[in-house]
């Protein structure tokens, strides 16, 4: 495969978060010669979101990987389908929808996360969704539920820099399902506290997906990143 023809991973970052995260996989992956680029996630309602990701990753001149951190799943998801460049689909502790489901009804059969107790709505509605509020993680339990296993002080520097989720996305439906007809990989959070891992077990399972389970927390990625970036080589080397 010439170089031009390589797939250029474009990563998708989930609610509560930015794509700075990203940044150990980022450095893992472009030492080793991947083209790399972060698709910014406006996290104002499922559809929007997903329109805003397939107009950057349509751009990207040769094929694409996307790669879906948390409701960063869902986006690639929906973003994927008729996107005539994607080639594969790429989960990190991240949510996987078939057509009608929203990122709280997949849920639903299983046991709540701790995500469940510490998400709370702002008391102004969203700036830019389609009404409702904004959702944050609330301080004192952020590192619990989001980054259990980066350093205290990493866990100070994303809670205070946490972008929030409009809640109306977390209930907005899909109307569309990629990893249908792409092929995908999982990577799962065996310690994750803001979803729940059989959660993400029967997600994973559903779309047929190539799986490793990690010891890990909701943002193993940031924590583990060679690990990741060595997921997502494999990935790669398959499509």
């Amino acid at each position: 495969m010439s170089a031009a023809d390589r797939p250029t991973v474009v990563l998708v970052h989930g609610a509560f978060a930015d794509a700075s995260g990203f940044a150990g996989v980022i450095r893992e992956l472009t030492a080793t010669g991947v083209k790399v680029m972060a698709a910014p996630n406006p996290l104002r309602g499922l559809a929007s979101d997903a329109a805003a990701v397939r107009a950057v990753a349509g751009a990207v001149d040769g094929p694409v990987v996307l790669v879906g951190h948390s409701y960063g799943g869902a986006v690639i998801g929906q973003a994927s389908v008729g996107l005539d460049n994607a080639v594969g689909l790429v989960h990190l502790a991240a949510f996987s929808l078939d057509v009608d489901d929203s990122c709280a009804s997949v849920q639903a059969p299983f046991p709540d996360s701790l995500l469940a107790e510490t998400a709370q709505p702002t008391p102004y509605d969203a700036p830019g969704a389609a009404g409702g509020p904004d959702l944050f993680i609330e301080a004192e339990r952020f590192r619990e539920t989001f980054c259990g296993d980066v350093p205290v002080d990493l866990a100070h520097v994303l809670c205070a820099s946490q972008r929030p989720l409009a809640a109306v996305a977390f209930t907005e439906k899909a109307t569309g399902a990629g990893w249908r007809t792409l092929p995908c990989w999982y990577q799962l959070s065996r310690h994750d506290m803001a979803i729940n891992p059989e959660a993400q077990r029967f997600m994973a399972d559903r779309m047929g997906a190539v799986t490793e389970e990690i010891d890990g927390s909701h943002t193993a990625f940031i924590a583990q990143p060679v690990r990741t970036a060595q997921f997502i080589r494999a990935a790669l080397a398959k499509v």
